[in-house]
């Protein structure tokens, strides 16, 4: 199973380190998404900026991260 992690939220006034995390997820603009693999460090990743994302679960057909 993947995630599809989507930025919903602005991360104008966040802290630098939620700022790298949604960049490390591979996140820049608003309603940008990475499809990434379902693992403990992603979900962690996700765990620290849940407030500013959106989490859908999709088919491992695609494995490789998009950028919208």
């Amino acid at each position: 199973m993947a995630l599809k992690i989507t930025l919903v939220r602005s991360l104008i006034g966040r802290p630098e380190t939620q700022r790298k995390t949604v960049r490390s997820l591979g996140l820049r603009k608003l309603n940008s998404f990475s499809i990434l693999p379902d693992d403990p460090t992603i979900r962690g990743q996700i765990h620290k900026v849940e407030h500013l994302v959106k989490v859908e679960e999709v088919a491992d057909e695609g494995k490789v991260a998009l950028d919208k």
